[in-house]
């Protein structure tokens, strides 16, 4: 009866498995295009351009997954959306994953049903301020008003780091990066609280930037990356090792200029199964062997895309940091493609 009892548990197993296979992955495909949820606006990540193309490091992402499930980067539909609202329309199904600056923590993986496919960005809040505030730490702010995204990490973050330093504070509640760029340069709140890499990329786009400083002190652990919904494991191991394909391609000197060369083979077995010149990968996400060399036809791999669009040279101007390959002391580690 035991026997019997497990094989029986292990068909409907099986059975919820495909039912999850058949999920999202055939929806996109049906449709023809992935539903990606972004930021409303944040330059460098993802915004329209001026002939209103999204562009950006986030945008970069969903293009990826795009590329690698229906073979085309632009058969992306992007879905703009706010702190408040990005998790509604994930929930619902109105987009098929978010990339767009959220912070993988415990009660949004397991809480709120989501799944985090891994860390983009590893990040953490800062704070910026005129720099004729005449402040250069942020334990200098007892009694400021504060704009802050509502429906963020960053209000509770907030809170508590005011708390352990005995200070207060006004809060001036704000929705999107645009609305705070706007309430803070209006002089509405004294400084302005997100993650370190949203103020260098809403301060680059600043009139005078360096009017504005960002102080020294980082408060906080955001881990930001794509999710998608829990209960849908092909889907989500479709994003997952999307993102580790470019972060492995890096890490074996595959780039966009290269690409061509390593997918005809190489003497390198985990670069011919990620280039699909050798083994199953791709069938086993129920892809073609050649998803991964999709992906990287984007932009490149994690550090093209990282320079192109957020990096030194860019207004952004944010080092790699944090976001090294982790052989340049950086935290960047994919599994192994085997």
């Amino acid at each position: 009866m035991k026997t019997s009892f497990v094989l029986g548990a292990l068909a409907v197993a099986g059975l919820a498995a495909g039912a999850a296979y058949a999920g999202t992955l055939d929806d996109v495909k049906a449709r023809g295009t992935l539903n990606c949820g972004v930021s409303t606006g944040l330059v460098g990540f993802a915004a329209p351009n001026a002939s209103g193309e999204w562009e950006g490091f986030d945008v970069g992402m969903c293009r990826a997954v795009a590329a690698a499930v229906l073979g085309d980067a632009n058969a992306v539909e992007f879905v703009p959306t706010t702190g408040k609202t990005r998790f509604t329309a994930l929930a619902s199904g109105e987009v098929d994953m978010l990339a767009r600056n959220t912070t993988w923590t415990f009660s949004r993986d397991v809480d709120l049903k989501f799944e985090f496919t891994g860390v983009n960005y590893y990040d953490g809040q800062g704070f910026m301020v005129p720099s004729d505030l005449g402040v250069s730490s942020a334990k200098e702010l007892d009694g400021a008003t504060v704009c802050i995204q509502t429906g963020t990490t960053t209000e509770l973050n907030l809170a508590d780091f005011f708390r352990s330093n005995n200070m207060s504070y006004e809060p001036v509640p704000i929705e999107t990066n645009a609305e705070a760029q706007q309430q803070y340069l209006a002089g509405a709140c004294d400084v302005y609280t997100t993650d370190a890499s949203g103020l260098a990329a809403t301060r680059a786009t600043f009139e005078n930037p360096d009017a504005h400083v960002v102080l020294p002190e980082i408060i906080s652990k955001e881990p930001l990356g794509p999710l998608v919904r829990h209960g849908d494991n092909n889907w989500g191991d479709i994003v997952r090792w999307t993102l580790n394909a470019l972060i492995t391609a890096e890490e074996l000197g595959v780039t966009s200029a290269n690409m061509a060369e390593m997918a005809s083979g190489t003497n390198n077995p985990e670069i011919n199964r990620l280039m699909g010149t050798e083994g199953t990968l791709g069938e086993m996400l129920g892809l073609d062997a050649t998803w991964a060399q999709r992906v990287l036809a984007v932009g490149g791999n994690y550090g093209e895309m990282f320079e192109a669009n957020i990096g030194e040279s860019t207004p952004i101007g944010l080092a790699r940091g944090l976001n090294a390959q982790w052989k340049n002391g950086g935290l960047l580690y994919s599994p192994p493609f085997r």
